[in-house]
């Protein structure tokens, strides 16, 4: 058996995840990280930060547990594959560190909520006086109550300002701090498509079941992420690839472009980070939505009913788990696949290994066209010929926990969605236990 020190961190071999061609991703991009052989990816990119293990700290388990025996009897054997390889560290030995001291920080705050303003300036106030580069969005400044304030002016003129989808910041912001609910914390790792850096989220919305941090505190706790003294969690993200058809446009003897002809065109891709899930829907359509699933390209069902979620570990505490699902903790390889009202008594949730590709489609024969949404958001009609192609993807959300990865979920899972909850049962006498 392995020792203590050997089950925080170990390799473990999956079959099905050859397509995961890196384990942890650096997170930001102004300094080369050491090479370290035991944590090295097939992919590296430059980054500020990474990973550190806490050698300091003994647990009795791992929430992965010790590597499975690949030998089986005396001449029996797991084929061996270098690229099968996924390196996974115990959960509470994540640790957040720099290797080089952070300069700039992205502060994303949920617009049109009058109750963030002060929190906001204040948080604003609080990192220029530290002398980082404060990026902010441009239209959060566009708000009155901002625009105002005189005495916030001289502030504003230090912020560096930018455009969703037309300015690129990915290699500009070291760390980015979230004011606002779980809405915003999706929306920020909407804006890198690639490597993220790593998010500190505030719970100022409505759920918070994703950020774990009280703004009563903020000074002390924004100076411990930028000292490098935080535990981190990896949220796994899915991407996605929509392929549609394009359909060449006809024009007919009247000069009239006809756009309904059956004539093929060329193939249009759009691809997606997405963190809680990715929902196919029958839209405004009253029949059923009719989509075949196929994983790793073999059909293994047709899905009857108003529509099916894709979703990581994280996503499965928010759509999924409405419609039935299991809750997973973050850091364990997953995708779970949910049917929303399916036309069964027997189709259940299931999860399948992170490493595998899932393709939705239409069936041929569906009556009608379905609708596919990226966390809540792109929401887009999906028509015949048109595909939806869905693998783990190698670019995570650093999440930083306010405690460790565990008792952050748990504490999550009882405060925001009151799990387990009811009324003790009463203690039996010895008297009462006679009867």
């Amino acid at each position: 058996m392995p020792t203590r020190a050997v089950a925080r961190e170990f390799n473990v071999n999956f079959s099905t995840i050859s397509r995961l061609k890196c384990c942890f991703r650096d997170f930001g991009s102004t300094s080369k990280r050491p090479h370290n052989p035991q944590t090295a990816c097939n992919h590296t990119s430059p980054g500020p930060l990474h990973l550190a293990s806490s050698p300091a700290r003994s647990k009795n388990q791992s929430l992965h547990g010790p590597s499975p025996v690949t030998t089986f009897g005396p001449k029996a054997c797991m084929l061996q594959n270098p690229h099968a390889v996924m390196h996974i560290q115990d959960p509470a030995s994540q640790r957040l560190t720099w290797n080089k001291p952070p300069k700039s920080v992205l502060v994303i705050k949920k617009i049109q909520d009058a109750s963030l303003l002060q929190p906001f300036k204040e948080l604003c106030v609080f990192l220029t006086e530290k002398n980082m580069i404060v990026y902010v969005e441009r239209k959060v400044l566009v708000d009155p109550a901002i625009q105002s304030d005189e005495s916030f002016a001289v502030v504003i003129q230090k912020f560096c300002t930018f455009r969703e989808d037309l300015d690129d910041i990915s290699n500009r912001v070291d760390f980015i701090i979230c004011l606002g609910g779980d809405g915003t914390l999706l929306y920020a790792s909407s804006l890198f498509q690639k490597s993220v850096p790593p998010v500190m989220a505030f719970h100022l919305g409505s759920l918070g079941f994703l950020t774990p941090f009280n703004f009563d505190a903020y000074q002390s706790q924004v100076t411990q992420i930028i000292e490098g003294n935080a535990a981190i969690i990896l949220r796994s993200r899915l991407r996605v690839v929509k392929e549609s058809r394009e359909k060449k446009a006809r024009v007919d003897e009247k000069d009239i472009i006809m756009t309904n002809g059956d004539s093929e065109g060329s193939r249009k891709a759009l691809q997606y980070q997405v963190l809680n899930e990715v929902v196919v829907d029958r839209g405004p359509s009253s029949y059923l939505s009719n989509v075949d699933l196929f994983l790793d390209g073999h059909l293994i069902t047709t899905v009857q009913g108003d529509g099916v979620i894709v979703s990581t570990p994280t996503g499965s505490t928010a759509y999924a788990v409405a419609a039935g699902a299991s809750m997973i903790h973050p850091n364990v390889p997953a995708i779970m696949i949910t049917p929303i009202c399916p036309h069964s008594l027997s189709f259940r949730p299931i999860v399948v290994p992170a490493g595998v590709e899932l393709k939705i489609m239409l069936s041929r024969d569906a009556r009608n066209t379905a609708w596919v949404s990226f966390d809540g958001r792109k929401r887009q009609e999906i028509c015949h010929g048109d595909s939806i192609t869905i693998t783990t993807s190698c670019f995570p959300v650093p999440s930083i926990c306010f405690r460790d990865p565990v008792n952050d979920w748990f504490e999550s899972l009882a405060q925001c969605l009151h799990w387990n909850v009811r009324k003790q049962q009463n203690y039996l006498s010895s008297e009462e236990d006679e009867f």
